[in-house]
């Protein structure tokens, strides 16, 4: 069984008749089996899933009506909520959390029957960019099982490179579905702020976070794009997309498009290969009829720092919600004190939690919003501005999505500041809602290199038709594992 074939193969595969989605997905089962101990995509897998994959093969054989994935196995994130399963979020606190409502990018899947072959390791509470702070222990990368696979959504992107399941969803703040698919070579879509309903998803930082897919080929991305987006009654921050094909046109190509290579993010720091592929990406976009030229964001230099100040203030709010009452673990009995009974619950956050909860406590707080909170919402509002008039001159902007290559686990865990700058080139689309994507270029010294598109917002398509050219421009070789 070909378990390497994209999402819009399989599709055809199936339609032919030539693969049923029971042996695809029993071969998949097994090949998380063989490998899933050396890399731990996953924290859980779905013993049901060959039974679902045998129903869905009945409604094809007997001529019903089947949905747009006809059973494919898709790996979901876990901080997404699927009902009466395991939720997670690779924390302590909610071990035993099992969901009782469906998310609605799940619910959406669901009807056009997907089948969710297990629940995907994640930093703790997304809050993280090397899946090192889950409490369940860390992802590998496949292309080296000694580097990281980036994060948060590292096991997305492991479980997608490795042949685990065909796609995943994962969830993006501050570039957590670009990062691990640039470290994984993998395609990792951030859509514009609000096109894919956020309902269901455990709250990080909700002014910025959004659901996004990892796959193997943008068309794939497209595709699970055309089931997942659009407006949500249970989600008022989602917008109407008009019921947008984005596979249609996707080859389009890029000639005549104004690209600009966004000059803050291709400076000091950056790693040579990475430099070096960039250059090549522009060249090759350039050779496909693209304007490419330098563009500066001044405001690029302070993303970071305002990022983690409003996302940590954010997560300080979302996460008083859990204090062993309404959410949590059994508590022993022996030694409780009315006084200290949410301190003694709150032990279960993990180090990077339990951080940015303090930081998210104190920058709001009176006497420091105004040095802090405050500054950081100019910061974004003033870099908004910033890429908007961009935008007026380009169609596009390009940039690494991280500026250098995957490193070895524990290299960086120590060093919070060193780790927050991998952001430096994808919280930009995060802070001013715009899409991005990652699309895999390149392969230095054995690890995969990643360039970041961005387009302005509701420009997805646009977005999706530049990365497809982009990618149809380079041939990389299989992961080694």
């Amino acid at each position: 069984m070909n378990l390497k074939i994209s999402a819009l193969d399989y599709v055809q595969e199936v339609q032919n008749g030539n693969i049923s989605a029971e042996d695809f997905t029993a071969a998949t089962l097994e090949r998380i089996h063989d490998v899933d101990e050396k890399l731990h995509a996953f924290l859980s897998v779905n013993d049901e899933a060959v039974d679902q994959a045998r129903e869905i093969d009945k409604k094809i054989k007997s001529g019903q009506k089947v949905g747009a994935c006809f059973g494919m196995p898709i790996s979901i994130k876990d901080n997404m909520c699927i009902k009466n399963s395991k939720t997670t979020c690779a924390s302590k606190m909610l071990e035993n959390f099992v969901a009782p409502y469906d998310a609605t990018v799940i619910s959406k899947l669901k009807e056009q029957d997907a089948i969710f072959i297990g629940k995907a390791n994640m930093d703790e509470f997304a809050m993280g960019l090397t899946t090192e702070f889950s409490a369940f222990g860390p992802s590998k990368n496949p292309w080296n099982v000694d580097c990281t696979p980036g994060g948060s959504s590292g096991g997305s992107a492991v479980s997608v490179s490795a042949f685990e399941c065909i796609a995943s969803l994962g969830s993006d703040t501050g570039g957590s579905v670009r990062n691990p698919a640039s470290f994984c070579s993998a395609v990792g879509y951030k859509p514009t702020y609000g096109l894919i309903s956020r309902y269901g998803l455990i709250s990080y930082a909700n002014s910025i976070e959004q659901i996004g897919p990892v796959t193997r080929t943008v068309k794939d991305t497209a595709f699970l794009l055309n089931m997942i987006a659009g407006l949500d009654p249970n989600d008022n921050t989602t917008v109407d997309n008009s019921n947008e094909d984005y596979l249609t046109g996707i080859d389009s190509g890029v000639e005549g498009k104004k690209i600009g290579i966004i000059k803050e993010m291709t400076t000091e720091g950056t790693d040579p290969a990475v430099l070096s592929a960039t250059k090549d990406a522009v060249s090759k976009l350039e050779g496909l009829g693209a304007i490419c030229e330098e563009v500066s964001l001044d405001m690029v230099k302070y993303s970071v720092a305002a990022y983690y100040t409003i996302t940590a203030t954010e997560a300080g709010s979302n996460l008083a919600r859990y204090d062993n009452l309404r959410y949590g673990y059994d508590f022993p009995v022996e030694g409780y004190e009315f006084n200290s009974y949410i301190q003694k619950a709150r032990k279960n956050f993990g180090p990077e939690v339990t951080r940015r909860m303090i930081i998210g406590g104190f920058v709001p707080s009176a006497g420091h919003a105004g040095k802090y909170f405050l500054k950081a919402l100019k910061v974004k509002n003033k870099l908004t501005k910033e890429i908007n008039e961009a935008f007026k001159k380009y169609d596009l902007l390009i940039a690494p999505t991280v500026p250098i290559l995957p490193f070895k686990l524990g290299e960086k865990i120590d060093d919070p500041v060193s780790l927050f700058l991998v952001d430096i080139n994808t919280v930009t689309a995060n802070l001013t809602g715009k899409p991005a994507i990652s699309v895999p270029f390149a392969i230095s010294n054995g690890l995969p290199i990643g360039i970041q598109l961005l387009a302005d917002s509701m420009n997805d398509k646009l977005l999706l038709q530049a990365a497809y050219a982009l990618e149809q421009t380079v041939t990389l070789p299989e992961v080694p594992i």
